[in-house]
């Protein structure tokens, strides 16, 4: 579940966490509070322990005699990465989507110079002023 607004752009970041029965987390707000500072962090660390288990996935892969224990780990510990990565990719693909979505302001209307095509204007009347 994801939360949106009327337009259907999400709203509120989903957390690199689980919840209580494994329900979704979220953070609503503008991305520099604590909460998402330590989701960021626990992000990086996830995405670390994916490329360093990849590594180890493919030594053991290479290894003659490697057990059916040994691959049945490998699995859990790969289908437990891709899970924490998928709702990373999830988490910042709603928050492009947001931030894609958001309309830009408005830019200042600054005058125009005067083009050649325009004629120029009339030229001020100087009078003469006596002392």
């Amino acid at each position: 579940m994801r939360v949106t607004d009327v337009r259907g752009v999400s709203v509120a970041r989903l957390l690199p966490w689980t919840g209580t029965g494994g329900k979704p987390c979220y953070v609503v707000g503008d991305g520099t509070g604590y909460v998402s500072r330590k989701a960021d962090e626990v992000e990086e660390i996830q995405l670390d322990m994916a490329y360093e288990l990849l590594g180890h996935a493919d030594g053991l892969l290479t290894e003659p005699g490697v057990t059916a224990p040994e691959i049945h780990f490998l699995a859990r510990r790969l289908t437990e990465s891709l899970e924490q990565v998928q709702r990373i990719a999830e988490s910042r693909g709603s928050r492009l989507e947001a931030a894609l979505a958001r309309p830009e302001p408005e830019p200042e209307l600054k005058p125009q110079p005067a083009s050649a095509s325009e004629p120029p204007p009339p030229p001020q009347s100087k009078r003469a002023t006596s002392p």
